[in-house]
Protein backbone atom coordinates (compact mmCIF):
# COMPACT_ATOMS: atom_id res chain seq x y z
CA UNK A 1 0.00 0.00 0.00
CA UNK A 2 1.32 3.32 -1.20
CA UNK A 3 1.91 5.82 1.67
CA UNK A 4 -1.11 8.20 0.24
CA UNK A 5 -3.09 4.78 -0.05
CA UNK A 6 -2.46 4.19 3.96
CA UNK A 7 -2.94 7.64 5.20
CA UNK A 8 -6.71 7.56 3.43
CA UNK A 9 -7.05 4.62 4.88
CA UNK A 10 -6.18 5.34 8.64
CA UNK A 11 -8.01 8.85 7.77
CA UNK A 12 -11.21 6.47 7.46
CA UNK A 13 -10.80 4.21 10.29
CA UNK A 14 -10.52 7.24 12.59
CA UNK A 15 -13.68 8.71 11.04
CA UNK A 16 -15.29 5.53 11.24
CA UNK A 17 -14.06 5.60 15.16
CA UNK A 18 -15.55 8.64 15.76
CA UNK A 19 -18.85 8.44 14.68
CA UNK A 20 -19.52 5.05 16.27
CA UNK A 21 -18.12 7.14 19.50
CA UNK A 22 -20.57 9.76 18.77
CA UNK A 23 -23.50 7.22 18.07
CA UNK A 24 -22.81 5.03 21.37
CA UNK A 25 -22.15 8.45 23.64
CA UNK A 26 -25.66 9.88 22.51
CA UNK A 27 -27.22 6.52 24.75
CA UNK A 28 -24.81 5.67 27.19
CA UNK A 29 -23.13 9.26 27.56
CA UNK A 30 -19.14 10.70 26.78
CA UNK A 31 -18.40 9.09 30.57
CA UNK A 32 -20.25 5.89 29.73
CA UNK A 33 -18.20 5.76 26.23
CA UNK A 34 -15.90 2.66 26.59
CA UNK A 35 -13.07 1.17 24.53
CA UNK A 36 -13.93 -2.30 24.67
CA UNK A 37 -17.41 -1.33 23.62
CA UNK A 38 -16.13 0.41 20.62
CA UNK A 39 -13.94 -2.18 19.81
CA UNK A 40 -16.43 -4.97 20.04
CA UNK A 41 -18.37 -2.86 17.77
CA UNK A 42 -16.36 -2.31 15.51
CA UNK A 43 -14.35 -5.75 15.27
CA UNK A 44 -11.27 -4.32 15.97
CA UNK A 45 -8.68 -4.27 18.80
CA UNK A 46 -8.99 -2.22 21.76
CA UNK A 47 -5.37 -0.37 20.79
CA UNK A 48 -6.84 0.32 17.10
CA UNK A 49 -9.73 1.86 18.30
CA UNK A 50 -7.45 3.98 20.73
CA UNK A 51 -4.48 4.44 18.88
CA UNK A 52 -5.27 7.36 16.04
CA UNK A 53 -6.42 9.48 19.57
CA UNK A 54 -4.19 8.49 21.91
CA UNK A 55 -6.23 8.74 24.91
CA UNK A 56 -10.23 7.63 25.57
CA UNK A 57 -9.83 11.45 27.17
CA UNK A 58 -9.05 12.49 23.37
CA UNK A 59 -11.29 10.16 21.89
CA UNK A 60 -14.46 11.37 23.64
CA UNK A 61 -13.27 15.22 22.58
CA UNK A 62 -13.53 13.94 19.29
CA UNK A 63 -16.57 12.85 19.84
CA UNK A 64 -18.02 16.18 21.10
CA UNK A 65 -16.42 17.48 18.08
CA UNK A 66 -18.18 15.97 15.90
CA UNK A 67 -21.09 16.34 17.39
CA UNK A 68 -21.10 20.10 16.88
CA UNK A 69 -19.68 19.96 13.80
CA UNK A 70 -22.69 17.95 12.93
CA UNK A 71 -25.42 20.51 14.62
CA UNK A 72 -23.46 22.69 12.46
CA UNK A 73 -23.71 21.34 9.21
CA UNK A 74 -27.29 20.27 9.75
CA UNK A 75 -28.84 23.77 11.70
CA UNK A 76 -26.39 26.93 10.41
CA UNK A 77 -25.23 25.73 7.11
CA UNK A 78 -28.50 26.19 5.26
CA UNK A 79 -28.69 29.65 6.53
CA UNK A 80 -25.18 31.24 5.06
CA UNK A 81 -26.60 32.51 2.11
CA UNK A 82 -29.43 34.72 4.25
CA UNK A 83 -28.71 38.52 5.38
CA UNK A 84 -29.33 38.46 9.25
CA UNK A 85 -32.52 39.31 9.94
CA UNK A 86 -35.84 37.96 10.97
CA UNK A 87 -36.45 35.66 7.89
CA UNK A 88 -33.35 34.19 8.70
CA UNK A 89 -34.03 33.92 12.49
CA UNK A 90 -37.26 32.48 11.52
CA UNK A 91 -35.32 29.37 8.99
CA UNK A 92 -32.82 28.88 12.02
CA UNK A 93 -35.75 27.94 14.74
CA UNK A 94 -37.34 25.70 12.25
CA UNK A 95 -34.11 24.08 11.25
CA UNK A 96 -33.07 23.86 14.91
CA UNK A 97 -36.72 22.16 16.03
CA UNK A 98 -36.19 19.76 12.90
CA UNK A 99 -33.05 18.61 13.64
CA UNK A 100 -34.64 17.95 18.18
CA UNK A 101 -37.53 16.31 16.01
CA UNK A 102 -35.58 14.32 13.38
CA UNK A 103 -32.34 14.08 15.50
CA UNK A 104 -29.29 12.72 13.74
CA UNK A 105 -28.37 10.89 17.42
CA UNK A 106 -30.13 8.58 18.94
CA UNK A 107 -29.88 9.77 22.59
CA UNK A 108 -31.32 13.12 21.45
CA UNK A 109 -29.26 16.39 20.93
CA UNK A 110 -26.00 15.31 21.91
CA UNK A 111 -24.65 19.15 23.45
CA UNK A 112 -27.76 18.64 25.53
CA UNK A 113 -27.14 15.67 27.02
CA UNK A 114 -23.64 16.51 27.36
CA UNK A 115 -24.60 19.23 29.21
CA UNK A 116 -26.38 17.37 31.86
CA UNK A 117 -23.58 15.11 32.21
CA UNK A 118 -20.60 17.55 32.80
CA UNK A 119 -21.99 20.22 33.57
CA UNK A 120 -20.82 19.26 37.48
CA UNK A 121 -17.49 17.46 36.38
CA UNK A 122 -14.54 19.61 36.00
CA UNK A 123 -11.95 18.81 33.52
CA UNK A 124 -10.97 19.37 29.85
CA UNK A 125 -14.37 17.90 28.25
CA UNK A 126 -16.27 20.29 29.99
CA UNK A 127 -13.88 22.93 29.30
CA UNK A 128 -14.05 22.76 25.89
CA UNK A 129 -18.22 22.14 26.14
CA UNK A 130 -18.48 25.03 28.02
CA UNK A 131 -16.73 27.07 24.85
CA UNK A 132 -19.23 25.02 22.84
CA UNK A 133 -22.28 26.11 24.29
CA UNK A 134 -21.02 29.95 24.98
CA UNK A 135 -19.86 29.95 21.30
CA UNK A 136 -23.75 29.02 20.45
CA UNK A 137 -25.34 31.39 22.76
CA UNK A 138 -23.24 33.97 21.47
CA UNK A 139 -24.22 33.09 17.88
CA UNK A 140 -27.88 32.79 18.78
CA UNK A 141 -28.04 36.16 20.69
CA UNK A 142 -26.18 37.86 17.60
CA UNK A 143 -29.46 36.38 15.46
CA UNK A 144 -32.17 37.55 17.35
CA UNK A 145 -30.03 41.15 17.95
CA UNK A 146 -30.25 41.25 13.97
CA UNK A 147 -33.78 40.27 13.84
CA UNK A 148 -34.55 42.86 16.71
CA UNK A 149 -32.78 45.66 14.35
CA UNK A 150 -35.18 44.55 11.64
CA UNK A 151 -38.39 44.37 13.30
CA UNK A 152 -38.64 46.67 16.67
CA UNK A 153 -41.23 43.99 17.71
CA UNK A 154 -39.63 42.51 21.21
CA UNK A 155 -38.63 44.85 23.98
CA UNK A 156 -36.90 41.72 25.31
CA UNK A 157 -33.15 41.87 25.39
CA UNK A 158 -31.29 39.78 23.15
CA UNK A 159 -29.70 37.59 25.55
CA UNK A 160 -32.95 36.97 27.59
CA UNK A 161 -34.63 35.75 24.43
CA UNK A 162 -31.71 33.09 23.93
CA UNK A 163 -31.75 32.02 27.62
CA UNK A 164 -35.78 30.89 26.56
CA UNK A 165 -35.07 29.67 22.98
CA UNK A 166 -32.61 27.17 24.84
CA UNK A 167 -34.84 26.78 27.77
CA UNK A 168 -37.13 25.84 25.58
CA UNK A 169 -34.96 23.66 22.80
CA UNK A 170 -34.06 21.46 25.94
CA UNK A 171 -37.35 20.97 26.84
CA UNK A 172 -38.52 19.26 23.59
CA UNK A 173 -35.86 17.40 23.45
CA UNK A 174 -36.83 16.30 26.33
CA UNK A 175 -40.21 15.73 25.51
CA UNK A 176 -39.26 14.05 21.89
CA UNK A 177 -36.78 11.52 23.82
CA UNK A 178 -38.47 11.17 27.38
CA UNK A 179 -42.00 11.53 26.87
CA UNK A 180 -42.23 10.22 23.13
CA UNK A 181 -44.46 13.18 22.37
CA UNK A 182 -45.22 13.30 18.73
CA UNK A 183 -46.57 16.83 19.13
CA UNK A 184 -43.65 18.52 21.21
CA UNK A 185 -41.85 19.95 17.95
CA UNK A 186 -44.57 21.92 16.51
CA UNK A 187 -45.07 23.73 20.40
CA UNK A 188 -41.87 24.41 20.46
CA UNK A 189 -41.57 26.02 17.25
CA UNK A 190 -44.64 28.18 17.98
CA UNK A 191 -42.93 28.73 21.26
CA UNK A 192 -39.54 30.15 19.74
CA UNK A 193 -41.62 32.29 17.29
CA UNK A 194 -43.42 33.62 19.86
CA UNK A 195 -40.37 34.42 21.90
CA UNK A 196 -38.44 35.84 19.55
CA UNK A 197 -41.03 38.31 18.46
CA UNK A 198 -41.62 36.17 15.63
CA UNK A 199 -45.01 36.03 13.48
CA UNK A 200 -46.54 32.64 13.24
CA UNK A 201 -46.39 29.64 11.43
CA UNK A 202 -48.28 30.03 8.36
Amino acid sequence: MSPRNSFAEAARTRTRIVLTAVDEASSVGLEGLTIGSLADRLAMSKAGVVGPFGSRENLQRAALEQAGQIFRATVLAPLEQLPPGAARLARLIDAWIDYLAECPFPGGCFVTAASTELDGRPGALRDRLRTIVADWRTYLTAEITAAQQETSTSPCPPDEIATVLIGISMSVNQEIQLLDDASAAQRGRAAMRQAAGLPAES
